[in-house]
């Protein structure tokens, strides 16, 4: 059924977790940590690896000198997690505060000799930080931070001022193409809305819509790269943060009465809009199959759909082909059973077991790590796609951080749960970096956008308009319906 984002009242079946994964329980104390030096990767000075230590441990971890660099793995999962308990801009500051100590960049003159050799070191912390999450340095502080700490050891080495200039020239790029997709996001959700909008003050029966998807598009192999076109483009967009950001709460060691994000509906824009276009895609789907008034052309277009969800779970489109299953599961289509029972309903029955939540979508959850192990070893990017079912990736994270608390008894940071986030968007991050293989279709995408589809309540007059209501429950409903859209008009 069509989703909404983060709600506790969505979610029935905790999921997602590792089998490995200790959750604290209430009032159970944790071993101390040890609390001297870095170490390699999620792992402190002893070489043990870290289930939990205090924030500041963790931000010592992070920080890079001439002998250590931090394991990529350790950088993704900290610049990921700590958002949670410290502001980014006031991260940044503190990596800097302990670079500027460490390594004396406010003596003068500098020792040279330390300097280019811990030099390339900070600068590929500050490289993978602008490339990961882009988003952090939309604060100005950000970028402030970045150009003080280079601006310190620039003077031992002429490169790191060019090193300075691409990093923030590819920053530019990246934070406009943000923008622009963000722009056109909402763009393509205005102009779907108005158009939608349009079709409440219908008489009897809803008006006939100009074109449908069949006349559009009458190859399901099409249909499904184009949806698969829309997918990807909404995956480009989702940053890491925003699967953080989803959930955050304020952190309970926290002295301020604001939690780390204030503007909290815009650090998870995109990942909001993915979710409305999987609700779009479940109404358009259930649109066409209401709207023709002939039985047997409803049949042709449940077949139609059909093979189009087929071809998505060929790609491995599963976000597209569960949008679909979920349109035609819809109350208003599937009570018509006089045009099911003109329907080859096989392969239907067939995608439906694939998706069937029993055992937590344990068909779907091995389809999906067969598609993910076909991506590994694939060849083209036409064997790298992997889109999965998306509201079922937010329940795992939302279990995962509902079920495991973010700091224990102690104080400590339960740093165990966010290397199992870090893995579980750290995979998302992979699939959503492969460039779709497929031709654009304008018109097709086009439609997908902006075709006019019904509110729940069109789609119910529409489907007893086509097969009359078949209790007194449904007579009333579409009693009350004409009513009130003949009030309307």
């Amino acid at each position: 059924m069509p989703q909404t984002v983060c709600s506790g009242t969505m979610f029935t079946t905790p999921s997602g977790f590792s089998p490995h994964l200790a959750c604290a329980e209430p009032g159970e104390e944790e071993e101390e940590a040890p609390q001297e030096g870095p170490g390699p990767g999620a792992c402190l000075a002893d070489g043990n690896p870290i289930t939990s230590a205090s924030l500041d441990t963790l931000i010592q971890n992070l920080v890079p000198t001439a002998d250590y660099y931090p394991e990529k793995a350790y950088v993704f999962t900290f610049l990921l997690s700590a958002r949670l308990f410290i502001p980014p801009p006031e991260l940044l500051a503190r990596v800097c505060e302990l670079c500027i100590k460490q390594q004396q960049l406010d003596q003068s003159p500098l020792d040279t000799a330390k300097v280019r050799k811990f030099g390339p070191k900070i600068l590929q912390l500050l490289t993978e930080w602008t490339e990961t999450f882009p988003s952090d340095f939309r604060d100005e502080k950000m970028v402030g931070h970045l150009k003080d700490i280079i601006h310190r050891i620039a003077p031992c080495d002429e490169e790191y001022w060019k090193t300075l200039n691409q990093v923030l020239q590819k920053l530019s790029q990246r934070l406009a193409l943000m923008s622009q997709g963000e722009e056109s996001i909402v763009k393509v959700s205005l102009n779907a809305s108005s158009i939608s909008d349009k079709l409440v003050a219908f008489k009897t029966k809803p008006p006939p819509i100009q074109k449908d998807m069949l006349s559009i598009c009458n190859d399901p192999y099409t249909l499904a790269q184009q949806l698969t076109h829309v997918e990807l483009e909404h995956l480009s967009h989702i940053g890491p943060e925003e699967f953080v950001q989803a959930f955050v709460q304020k952190d309970p060691l926290d002295g301020t009465q604001q939690p780390c994000f204030s503007d909290q509906k815009k650090k998870t824009s995109n990942l909001e809009a993915y979710v409305r276009w999987f609700n779009r895609l479940c109404y358009l789907v259930a649109t066409e199959i209401c709207m023709p008034a002939k039985k047997k052309q409803r049949a042709l277009v449940i077949e139609f759909f059909i093979d189009v969800a087929r071809e998505c779970f060929n790609i491995g489109n599963f976000n597209s082909l569960m949008a679909i299953i979920s349109g035609m599961n819809m109350s208003p289509v599937s009570r018509l059973k006089k045009t099911w029972g003109k329907t080859k309903t096989a392969k239907f029955f067939i995608l439906e077991h694939q998706m069937d939540p029993t055992g937590n979508f344990y068909n779907y959850r091995t389809a999906l790590r067969g598609a993910a192990h076909r991506s590994q070893t694939a060849n083209s990017n036409r064997e790298r796609i992997v889109i999965p079912f998306f509201s079922l990736l937010i329940k795992d994270i939302y279990f995962l951080n509902e079920g495991c608390a973010n700091r224990l008894p102690n104080g400590h940071v339960n740093f165990e749960k966010f290397v199992e986030l870090a893995r579980q968007v750290g995979e998302f991050m992979t699939w959503k970096q492969v460039e779709c293989p497929f031709e654009e279709d304008r018109a097709i995408l086009h439609y997908l956008h902006t075709a006019p589809i019904f509110s729940e309540d069109g789609l119910y007059l529409a489907s007893y308009e086509s097969e009359s209501p078949e209790n007194q429950v449904e007579k009333d409903r579409w009693k009350a319906l004409r009513s009130n859209v003949l009030g309307k008009t």
